[in-house]
């Protein structure tokens, strides 16, 4: 589920939350509440560095984000990219409001794509969540007769994570990836192209290429021709991390597929994501994810 850190917030001091990984468990959330029972999931202004899809059963209700109302209604998508500020709504709500929430890291979708939006605007399930220049929300109205099917997905997703019964896991990602499919099939309600920071993109194809190899700040700021300091200040402005933090992102991830994925050793796993000392590659896989990597491993084991 989601978190604030309590430690991190973005350049305007809003509080970034972040999602909290469960070793063995699929990194999706999902959550549905009604009128009465609170306008959102989260209270309070804030940004967050996973995808929200909210989905309008019933109702309708508004949305703050990036300093922009958003008027949802009934069978209305709206997705929100990592970053954005949301602010709590203080008009009453509608009293047969129903919304639906599903939250989730971009590695959920793809353990290969790269942490920066940049990266997301050609890739086919992403697309919609990297459209920036909307001010970090899109909505995406679903046509009558798909809504049947938007309100199944959802449901069964709710069950599967649930229940988790065998299978589960395959079971969630399966409708996750078909509720994604069918939000890029949606008309875009104002279509324009997304404004991509040459800089950006290219700190996260330095990082992509060499995350792997004993890489720092300096070297990200070569490989783009600019000092340390500008490229510090730039990322940070435009993402809310810093170029370091970006670069251990890329390694966990990498060594969370790892661990999934092959037999190789925890010291194996460190080395081929950039830490030569297992010892320190240990205590950075425990303190970002609350369990040490063996554990990481053996609970996805036992859930798989």
């Amino acid at each position: 589920m989601e978190r604030s850190s309590g430690q991190r917030h973005n350049p305007q001091g809003v509080p970034v939350l972040d999602y909290v990984r469960t070793a063995g468990l699929p990194a999706i959330s999902v959550r549905r509440w009604a009128a009465g029972h609170g306008r959102a999931p989260v209270q309070g202004t804030h940004a967050h560095d996973f995808l929200v899809l909210l989905y309008v059963e019933r109702g309708d209700d508004v949305l703050h984000v990036d300093g922009r109302d958003w008027a949802l209604t009934a069978g209305d998508a709206f997705v929100i990219a990592p970053g954005a500020v949301v602010t709590d709504d203080t008009r009453p709500e509608s009293a047969d409001r129903v919304i639906w929430a599903v939250v989730f890291p971009a590695d959920t979708v793809d353990p290969s794509a790269a942490g920066s939006l940049v990266s997301w605007q050609a890739h086919p399930l992403l697309a919609p969540f990297a459209d920036q220049h909307r001010g970090g929300g899109q909505r995406l109205p679903v046509p009558p007769e798909d809504r049947p099917t938007w309100l199944a997905h959802l449901a069964d997703l709710d069950t599967e994570l649930r229940g988790r019964q065998d299978g589960y896991v395959e079971a969630a990602r399966s409708h996750l990836t078909l509720l994604l499919v069918r939000l890029s099939r949606l008309r875009i309600d104002e279509p324009g192209g997304l404004d991509v920071e040459p800089l950006i993109a290219a700190v996260f194809t330095a990082i992509e290429n060499r995350y792997h190899e004993q890489i720092s700040l300096r070297d990200v700021a070569a490989a783009v021709g600019l000092t340390p300091g500008h490229v510090t200040t730039v990322v940070r402005q435009r993402t809310g991390r810093t170029v370091q933090q970006w670069i251990t992102e890329r390694r966990l991830r990498e060594a969370r597929r790892l661990l999934a994925d092959t037999d190789l050793t925890i010291a194996e796993v460190g080395h081929r994501v950039g830490y030569d000392d297992a010892g320190y590659f240990g205590r950075r896989f425990r303190t970002a994810h609350g369990v040490a990597a063996a554990a990481w491993r053996r609970a996805g084991t036992a859930m798989a």
